[in-house]
C-alpha cells in the first residue's frame, strides 16, 4: 500500500478504517502484475462536496458529481474514490484492462473484493471508482451530524468529526 492510500485511509470514519486497509492490501495481492490500488479519495467535508457540485454549474469545467454538500457518502468518510497505479508510477483509470492477465479486469477484481465485505459499488450510477459503506442513508447522515452526534478526532493538528454510528 502506498502512502497516499494510506493517508486516506487515515480519515475514514473509524468504523471502516482497518477494513479498508485490510481490503486494499487484498487487492493489492490480487492484482499481481504491474497495477495497485490507490485510493484517491476518501472523506470529503461538506464544502469541498459543495464546492465540487458547483463545478460545471456557477463554476468552470465538467459536471464531477449531483451530490450537494452533506449528500455524499464521502462527506461522513464511507466512501472511498480508487484507481490503478501502474508500475509504481501510471495513474489509470481504465476500467476493462486485465493488467494481470487472470481473466478479470483488474477494476473488476476490486469491486469484487470490496462488494464481498458489503461495499456498494458506484456502478449502478456511473461512478465506476466509488465504494461506499454504511447501514444508514445521506438524510440520516446529515440529520445526525447536523444535530451534533458526532464524535471529534484531532489528526495531524486538524480536528475532524465523525457521524456516531454505534
Amino acid at each position: 500500500m502506498d502512502k497516499p492510500t494510506s493517508d486516506k485511509i487515515d480519515l475514514l470514519h473509524p468504523s471502516i478504517r482497518e477494513e479498508v486497509r485490510r481490503l486494499v492490501e487484498e487487492c493489492d495481492k490480487a492484482l499481481t502484475a504491474h497495477s495497485q490500488m490507490r485510493i484517491v479519495q476518501g472523506l470529503r467535508t461538506i464544502d469541498e462536496q459543495n464546492a465540487l457540485y458547483a463545478q460545471g454549474r456557477t463554476k468552470p469545467g465538467s459536471v464531477v458529481t449531483n451530490a450537494k454538500g452533506g449528500q455524499s457518502y464521502h462527506n461522513y468518510g464511507l466512501a472511498v474514490d480508487f484507481c490503478l497505479i501502474l508500475d509504481g508510477k501510471e495513474v489509470s483509470w481504465n476500467t476493462v484492462k486485465d493488467f494481470d492477465q487472470d481473466g478479470v479486469s483488474d477494476w473488476v477484481e476490486v469491486a469484487r473484493i470490496f462488494q464481498r465485505e458489503g461495499y456498494k459499488w458506484g456502478k449502478a450510477f456511473n461512478d465506476l471508482p466509488h465504494f461506499e459503506k454504511s447501514k444508514l442513508n445521506w438524510r440520516d447522515l446529515l440529520k445526525m451530524y447536523d444535530s451534533g452526534k458526532v464524535s471529534t478526532e484531532k489528526i495531524n493538528g486538524i480536528v475532524y468529526k465523525y457521524v456516531k454510528l454505534d
